[in-house]
């Protein structure tokens, strides 16, 4: 009996001592790319035994009883948890979690969890910015966040977009304010996107909380940094691909040219140029010649590590993009270099510090206008040749004065800027009496962009206006700084446990300075500089080559909630700026939001499809300043031609009219919106609906001629004289799932419709002009009282005159003949002319719609974004109409004898009416795009490496659309004058083969 109570106490011990030596491996890793993650909490379910994963994800815990329960946790991924029987190796896999509530979203002078916030923000991701692989930033945000449209103003490389939130606000600067980590940014294309972690875009009132520049909405983008108590991490990220035309605009062979041409000169009544038109054959496609494929090339390599009071991350990367035209011609490359680091200095006492340089350098050809290398392939002749018997390059005889031999412009042209720009920040937080923050940031950027632009000696054709006669090079230096300084503090309380509150009070300082210089020497040759010129011209010899503009700002905000669900903000600011006088210089702009969280509600906490509701509205004035410096004065800065002694003297003259009564423009901006959260938080919905009233538009007025605004270096006054408004509906979907361990996918969609209306103008005609079409017409544009800023005004077309007698029955028309176009009598007095023009289209889609779909599938990985605009018109202006330039193919289906066709108009060399600016040359721009496609692979742990993904990316792989031309997602940005295509660059389809290793 003892013996048998000895063994059973001993076996007892036994385990209980083996239960307590026991020792838990294993390694955790994200669940989506299969990457280990660092600094993941490992803890023994109610106790204190715990650890984090190290750089590798690996992690070690001892002393764990059998039965025990492993809980896993890490910032913005799903708390698993995992109960242990025995000691065998673990790996884990953590989701991210798509209902993290707990989100830290940022905003104005802080953060706010993703719960608490009560306007209309939107979130892009890093994730989201990998996979599409942009080379500059704003093609990120294409398709991802409701109310944001993108418009690339060319596709060459190295260009830029235009940005619009929510509409187009004002007929001037209608740019948003873009901070990175907290520095105000001004051009994108200093940013390699793959050194950002997130972008936050502020879409309503809750921008006013930055004032005067955030009038236009803000963008905020935070670079990665490194994390806490993780060893010192690699990264590299490379692609390399080639690009190619996503279309050639069908236009004549030389044949069909031919034929074309000798039927136009027998219309006219002129002898027809082509005699043997047989021998003619197909003859030069100018646009297979100037079209070529391009290289892409992209390195980044990234450092990241911290240790228990400091965070740091450095990276360098580098691009280079040759052009679709031209080659390396249009070269485009950058370097950029980024550092981050924060330390605690104490435990309440922290510094942030980050620094940004990027050296660009970008060869330019003429693009998007009158005589643009596309425009000449366009209507330059086919039955010419490159370069004649002589090897030498072609000219472009009889073509107008415009349209020379593409391909000897480019050989001719030597355009090269470099931008070094290096940009800074430094901050300080201190945190004291438990309840209170203070801060202060200083903020700097400098740049200096440099270039040449050397003009060889040359001759396209008689009378081109292209033709040089003495060889010059102008070399130019423009130098730009600004900082900014900002402090706030911050008190942060709790009353009755129940009333949360949060007050910010601060200030903030924002200078910007620039001056100028250009030279021009003249008869120089290749490569030798303006030290060798015979004689140099200053050409800004009457000065107005600085600006110096500043802003003052002090603003206040209150958040409170109650219990955590019902949400109250207000924000005032008052705004100081040189940009008005005294009497005008400050400006008051308050807003406020509030929020409810009604899924809190009790009578909503039995609904269980429901997992969150949140109700928002908010409301605000936020002003503008985004005219020239110095406005409200009279400067000396213009240039005056004098007579003295008989011959003519340069000098000095007043510059642009003053005005001295200039203020604000002030932007009332309404949002109402909620957010919801379905299906066990696998369905997110996000609805708005907005309304943005600009008032006391900034606009340079319209004045007699006689007060001499056209002379060198004058303008007419700025004044205020108008109103634009903007309303519409944003809606966005997502839907998640996991359906298995290796099988989860996602899939998004998002609209946004958008109604733009001019309320009212100041001026003495009613409207004001922009644009402009063909050689010589008036401005095709208008922002008008009824309409959307920046409509088409022009003829309006009821087909073709099929026969004489309808010619004679129909009001009078000059120079009308049987094949011509038909325009409409507007006003019905029997007459066409100038005052029948009306609307005939506008530039500003009518709805914008995204839609984002991804999975993964073991190691697989996929992802596809799509874009779509619909309701935009764009006008065709890239034809030069005269005798023997070359003209589009749908000119097969002209006119040649009644009834033939309702459509196009016969050719002729006589006198008519058909390029007159008319809705013939207006046409749909809605498109539907399909911007990126990428499959990847990622191999995990493979030897020294924790994971590697390899990848195949299409970006901008195919676009839907009826728009002739080359490119529908193409504008000059211009408020009024947008949406005229001039032969855009197209934006180029990319194929990439990528790789990116984490080490």
């Amino acid at each position: 009996m003892k013996s048998y109570l000895f063994s059973v106490v001993f076996a007892f011990l036994t385990v209980t001592g083996f239960a307590q030596d026991l020792t838990i491996k294993g390694v955790v890793n994200e669940a989506g790319n299969r990457a280990p993650l660092p600094g993941v909490n490992v803890i023994v379910k109610n106790s204190t035994n715990g650890t984090t994963t190290d750089f590798d994800g690996n992690f070690t815990l001892a002393n764990i009883p059998p039965g025990s329960v492993i809980v896993f946790s890490y910032l913005g991924f799903k708390t698993q948890e995992i109960t242990v029987t025995n000691a065998d190796f673990i790996t884990v896999f953590l989701e991210e979690d798509a209902a993290a509530l707990d989100e830290v979203v940022v905003i104005g002078y802080g953060t706010q969890t993703k719960k608490e916030v009560t306007g209309a923000v939107s979130v892009v991701g890093s994730e989201t910015i990998e996979r599409l692989n942009p080379v500059r930033v704003e093609q990120a945000l294409q398709g991802q966040v409701a109310g944001v449209n993108i418009t690339s103003q060319s596709g060459s490389p190295g260009s830029a977009s235009t940005i619009s939130i929510r509409g187009i606000t004002t007929n001037g600067d209608n740019r948003p304010l873009i901070l990175v980590d907290g520095n105000v940014i001004e051009d994108l294309s200093v940013i390699n996107p793959t050194d950002i972690e997130s972008i936050n875009v502020l879409k309503d009132a809750t921008a006013g909380i930055y004032g005067v520049r955030a009038a236009n909405g803000v963008i905020l983008i935070t670079t990665k940094s490194g994390k806490r108590n993780t060893e010192l991490r690699f990264e590299l990220d490379t692609y390399t691909g080639f690009q190619e035309t996503t279309r050639k605009i069908p236009v004549l062979n030389a044949t069909e040219y031919a034929l074309l041409v000798n039927e136009a000169f027998a219309a006219g009544g002129e002898t027809p140029p082509f005699t043997d038109i047989a021998s003619l054959g197909t003859g030069t496609d100018w646009q297979d010649v100037i079209f070529q494929d391009a290289p892409i090339t992209n390195v980044n390599f990234n450092a990241t590590g911290g240790g228990e009071r400091s965070t740091y991350s450095a990276g360098v990367s580098y691009l280079t993009q040759d052009g679709i035209v031209g080659g390396d011609a249009a070269n485009f490359n950058r370097l950029t270099g980024k550092i981050n680091y924060n330390l605690d200095f104490l435990k309440n006492f922290k510094l942030s510090t980050s620094a940004i340089y990027t050296q660009t350098n970008r060869n330019n050809l003429l693009e998007n206008t009158l005589g643009s290398v596309l425009f000449n392939a366009l209507n330059m002749a086919p039955t010419l040749s490159v370069r004649d018997a002589n090897g030498n390059f072609t000219l472009a005889e009889g073509l107008g004065n415009e349209v020379i031999n593409p391909v000897a412009q480019i050989a001719s042209t030597f355009n090269n800027t470099q931008v070094d720009r290096i940009s800074g920040t430094i901050g300080l937080n201190y945190k004291f009496l438990e309840k209170w923050t203070a801060e202060s940031r200083f903020q700097f950027n400098y740049s200096e962009v440099a270039g040449d632009v050397f003009s060889p000696q040359a001759f396209f054709g008689s009378g081109k206006v292209f033709n040089v006669e003495r060889s010059s090079v102008t070399e130019f230096k423009n130098l730009f700084r600004d900082f900014t300084w900002d402090s706030f503090v911050t008190y942060t309380d709790t009353f009755k446990e129940d009333h949360n509150v949060k007050v910010l009070l601060g200030m903030s300082v924002f200078k910007t300075t620039g001056a100028f210089s250009s030279f021009t020497g003249f008869d120089v040759g290749p490569n030798s500089g303006i030290d060798n010129a015979s004689d140099v011209v200053n050409n800004f010899i009457n000065g107005g080559n600085t600006f110096d503009s500043r802003l003052l700002s002090y603003f206040t905000r209150l958040q409170y909630d109650y219990k955590g669900k019902y949400l109250f903000s207000a924000v005032i600011r008052r705004d100081g700026s040189t940009k008005f006088g005294p009497a005008n210089r400050f400006g008051y702009f308050p807003s406020a939001s509030l929020g409810w969280i009604m899924s809190d509600e009790s009578f909503l906490e039995n609904v269980d499809w429901l997992n969150f509701l949140k109700l928002r509205a908010s409301y605000g004035i936020i002003g503008n300043d985004r005219i020239p410096d110095f406005r409200f004065v009279s400067l000396l800065n213009g240039e005056g031609v004098y007579v003295i002694d008989d011959e003519l003297v340069f000098g000095t003259a007043i510059g642009a009219l003053a005005n001295p009564e200039i203020k604000w423009e002030r932007q009332k901006t309404f949002d109402i919106g909620f957010d919801a959260k379905i299906a066990n938080n696998k369905v997110d919905i996000t609805v708005d609906y907005f309304k943005k009233r600009t008032e006391d538009l900034l606009v340079v007025s319209q004045v007699s001629g006689i007060l001499g605004v056209a002379a060198p270096g004058s303008s007419p006054p700025v004044i205020n004289a108008g109103i634009v408004e903007n309303k519409g509906v944003e809606f966005q979907i997502a839907y998640r799932d996991e359906l298995s361990d290796n099988f989860n996918f996602n899939i998004s969609y998002n609209f946004t419709t958008l109604e733009n209306e001019v309320l009212f103008v100041n001026s003495d005609n009613g409207f004001i002009p922009g644009g402009s079409f063909g050689v010589g017409q008036e401005p095709p544009a208008r922002m008008e009282v009824g309409q959307p800023i920046g409509y088409f005004f022009g003829l309006r077309t009821n087909g073709i005159f099929q026969n004489q007698a309808e010619v004679d029955a129909h009001a009078s028309q000059l120079n009308a003949a049987p094949g011509d176009l038909r325009f409409v009598d507007i006003n019905g007095d029997g007459q066409i002319n100038s005052d029948d023009r009306t609307y005939i289209g506008d530039p500003i889609p009518d709805v914008t719609m995204g839609l984002n779909i991804g999975f993964n599938y073991k190691n697989f990985d996929f992802s596809s974004y799509a874009f779509a605009s619909i309701g935009n018109d764009i006008v065709r202006n890239y034809e030069r109409n005269q005798p023997l330039t070359n003209r589009s193919v749908n000119f097969l289906n002209r006119w040649t004898g009644e009834g033939s066709t309702n459509s196009f108009p016969r050719v002729t060399t006589g006198a008519n009416s058909n390029s007159l600016f008319s809705d013939f040359f207006v046409e749909d721009g809605s498109y539907l795009r399909i911007q990126n496609i990428q499959l990847g692979y990622t191999l995990n742990n493979p030897t020294w490496i924790n994971t590697m993904r390899i990848y195949l990316s299409v970006n901008n792989a195919f676009t839907f659309t009826k728009y002739r031309g080359y490119d529908p997602s193409a504008s000059t940005g211009a408020p009024i004058g947008g949406g005229i295509d001039q032969g855009f660059y197209p934006v180029p389809r990319t194929y990439l083969l990528g790789l990116n290793i984490k080490f």
